[in-house]
């Protein structure tokens, strides 16, 4: 994996970071639990193979104005509870369990968590019985629509922490050179299908979160997979494109215009935050650079975090759902705070909720295990 030398104000050491009593105990119960697979369902629904990940779009509910539902009709914001979500629940409770095992490994030495991590990546990556296809063809479908998007490439924002648990775990005798390159081969074969796919032009193309995330997702996985050249493409992507939707006081207004703007406007700052843990050198810090119209990364950082302190001075309209969810511990403020030296973003993390329950949060959280990423 390509680690650049990142700039960094304060250092960062693994106890500072997590509980080990917490950490042990999740990853015991994880040694215990039934191995995630994305083929343990399927959705009828679906016009793929039983290795093909499959979601249906979030917004889009039955037409109430034809006698069969279809095509379905789009309603920002709300989210239809029949749409099929199970194949993301099973993606992110993956990388919980490896992430987990991952950690408890860093913090133990104990084999026995690397030994149940690399059986949960063998059987989910690699397995032909079992193994996910590295593709995102039908993801977020549309009954009446389509049977596929673009835009269901953010469905894979969970992956991110995936190659952070695979170098933790590389010190283990389980995780062998084979094993090692296999994993790299099934990052590198979906890369090249987010690059060179109409799905992945597509969502390349987009404005708003979900350009942020897809560069956040091809970041993580050309570092992964050693490829330079789309990392630094990541990095062009990130100067141009990502800050250009920057308004000047830092806020993004297409996040703003949505129906949930508090969300959305964290949402984009995680992920954008993640670009620049990910990318920045001593010789090219994405965290300080500015563009020729004077935007920069730390005016979205000043813009958003007083309303993680004090979310009753929000001055745009309350999300339309899960309002009362938010704010939780996002990665951006232990990133940001640790890159930039401010340690009262480093405390605000720690003050969050450690473990959301609700379901928005937990789908809108890229990255669980950011100790992973800095220590």
């Amino acid at each position: 994996m390509l680690l650049f030398d990142r700039p960094t104000s304060i250092k960062a050491s693994l106890s500072d970071l997590v509980s080990k009593k917490q950490i042990l105990k999740q990853a015991d119960s994880y040694i215990s639990s039934p191995i995630p697979h994305i083929t343990d369902c399927q959705c009828p629904r679906s016009t793929g193979t039983i290795h093909d990940f499959y979601s249906e779009g979030d917004y889009w509910w039955p037409n109430p104005k034809t006698s069969n539902g279809l095509p379905f009709i789009r309603k920002d914001g709300q989210s239809n509870p029949e749409n099929f979500s199970s194949h993301r629940l099973i993606l992110r409770n993956m990388r919980n369990q490896v992430s987990s095992l991952a950690l408890a490994y860093r913090l133990t030495g104990n084999e026995t968590y690397a030994a149940h991590a690399v059986l949960i990546l063998q059987e989910f990556f690699i397995d032909n019985a079992t193994r996910m296809a590295p593709n995102l063809n039908y993801a977020q479908a549309i009954a009446g629509i389509c049977t596929g998007r673009g835009i269901g490439i953010i469905d894979t924002i969970h992956l991110a922490d995936v190659p952070f648990a695979v170098e933790a775990l590389k010190q283990s005798s389980w995780m062998t050179d084979s094993m090692y390159h296999s994993l790299q081969d099934w990052f590198a074969e979906y890369l090249g299908w987010m690059l060179s796919s109409r799905n992945g032009i597509e969502e390349m193309n987009t404005v708003n979160n979900h350009c942020v995330c897809y560069i956040m997702q091809a970041a993580v996985f050309a570092l992964f997979t050693d490829n330079e050249q789309i990392a630094q493409f990541c990095r062009f992507q990130y100067k141009t494109r990502l800050l250009a939707q920057m308004d000047n006081n830092g806020s993004f207004p297409l996040e703003l215009a949505r129906t949930k703007p508090y969300n959305y406007s964290a949402f984009i700052l995680d992920n954008l935050t993640s670009i620049c843990q990910l990318l920045s050198t001593k010789e090219d810090n994405l965290w300080t650079y500015e563009t020729p119209d004077h935007k920069k990364y730390q005016k979205a950082l000043d813009f958003l975090s007083p309303y993680i302190l004090d979310k009753k001075k929000w001055p745009y309209p309350k999300d339309v759902e899960h309002f009362d969810a938010f704010p939780i511990r996002y990665s951006f403020l232990l990133f940001a705070g640790y890159a930039l030296g401010r340690k009262e973003l480093i405390d605000l993390y720690f003050c969050l909720p450690s473990a959301p329950r609700d379901e928005e949060a937990l789908r809108n959280l890229a990255v669980r295990t950011p100790a992973l990423w800095i220590a």
